[in-house]
């Protein structure tokens, strides 16, 4: 009993860290970037706003809303992540890898391209549409054969169903060259130019499937001890999948509604996750969230100041990490998850 607690105060204070860390992460997206700005000019902004300093005018017009859109997409990508290799029981499964992200694009530049919607209520839509579609499409064909679903199945049934949606969305800009400005910030992922406007649509949306996600941690343990052992302790799985499967596509068709591509988070935070709390989902679901956070905040900024005054597309550095990883993870081989 006292190592268990000693376990569970480590956890909390682990959390309380990486918390800090966010609340630093945020407050660089805040400060740095093109415009200096000094920490003393952050805190008046807030405090004693004034409409005619340029620099307040971009930290409430620029700065924030790209830090609060990075920070709910980061956590959102992470959970959804930690979700689907729960799911899978794949280490190398994320949103990007197993096709919903390509999915949810192509869905959304057929939308502007060729039905010339702009609102991002209805961008939302085919969002959620592309990344069901692509979810389901990968589970069926990872689960044809007789052994069933295997995790090298699901990453080759996943880079299929990618390479086809790209494949489409290449061939749609082609078609449709005038369309190619319109969709080119969806294609790479990027934060910039966001307003918080563009979030309210699906904010509730994330908030409903990131609070459910977060209380699923006992449900998801039991599931992973197998599906025979859950249904003897009288488990519903089939529930918890089909509920686990919603709140991926729910959190992962949001995100991209909102950035566009942005890849690898979702592969690369759970991993991160489990070096702090191991496999234990009650805890694991908070870590990812809050690691998601830190890691696209931490991305945007730096790509924002590596090439200044131009800036590297957030979904370009998110790759840059997230590649090496992947061969890693590939390398090491598939180990339980």
């Amino acid at each position: 009993m006292f190592h268990l607690f000693l376990r569970t105060k480590t956890k909390v204070g682990g959390l309380f860290f990486i918390l800090f860390l966010l609340i630093a992460s945020f407050v660089s997206s805040i400060i740095f970037g093109r415009t200096p700005i000094t920490w003393s000019l952050a805190v008046e902004a807030f405090t004693e706003y004034d409409g005619a300093s340029i620099e307040h005018m971009i930290i409430f017009t620029e700065r924030l809303p790209r830090a609060v859109i990075a920070m709910v997409v980061g956590a959102s990508l992470a959970v959804a992540g930690a979700l689907m290799q729960a799911l899978t029981r794949n280490p190398l499964a994320s949103p990007s890898v197993l096709g919903i992200n390509a999915g949810a694009i192509f869905f959304v530049v057929f939308a502007i391209v060729f039905l010339s919607i702009s609102s991002l209520l209805h961008l939302m839509w085919f969002s959620f549409l592309g990344a069901a579609l692509s979810a389901i499409s990968v589970y069926f064909l990872g689960s044809m054969g007789r052994d069933g679903i295997t995790p090298i199945k699901m990453v080759l049934a996943g880079t299929a169903i990618s390479a086809l949606f790209v494949s489409f969305t290449q061939a749609m800009l082609v078609l449709n060259e005038t369309g190619l400005q319109d969709v080119l910030f969806w294609l790479a992922g990027s934060v910039s130019g966001r307003t918080l406007d563009m979030l309210l649509p699906v904010i509730p949306f994330m908030l409903v499937a990131g609070f459910v996600s977060l209380f699923m941690g006992r449900a998801i343990n039991l599931l992973m001890t197998g599906d025979d052992i859950a249904k003897g302790m009288g488990q519903n799985t089939a529930l918890v999948k089909a509920v686990m499967g919603v709140m991926i596509v729910l959190l992962a068709g949001s995100s991209v509604a909102v950035v566009g591509a942005v890849g690898f988070i979702g592969l690369v935070v759970p991993h991160i996750a489990r070096a702090f709390v191991g496999n234990d989902y009650r805890w694991l679901i908070p870590y990812s969230a809050v690691l998601g956070a830190v890691l696209l905040l931490s991305a945007d900024v730096v790509a924002r100041l590596v090439i200044m005054p131009q800036e590297i597309p957030i979904g370009v550095m998110t790759a840059f990490i997230g590649g090496p990883f992947f061969v890693y993870i590939a390398r090491k081989g598939v180990s339980k998850i």
